[in-house]
């Protein structure tokens, strides 16, 4: 593994994230990064597994 660029515009925060699993609606603490003005999920609210930093799966705030 080798860094390539540091980002110095992301700003790494915890929200609660509310998330819909069927019928069910759960919220945890889920650690997100803020980059460019959208906030993207590192991990997954219901079970913790991570997720890549990728602007698709940003949610707008």
């Amino acid at each position: 593994m080798k860094i390539l660029k540091e980002l110095d515009d992301a700003k790494l925060l915890i929200v609660d994230l509310e998330v819909r699993l069927g019928d069910e609606v759960r919220s945890a603490p889920t650690l997100c990064a803020k980059y460019k003005g959208k906030i993207i999920p590192l991990n997954t609210a219901h079970d913790g597994r991570p997720i890549l930093m990728k602007e698709e799966n940003s949610i707008e705030s």
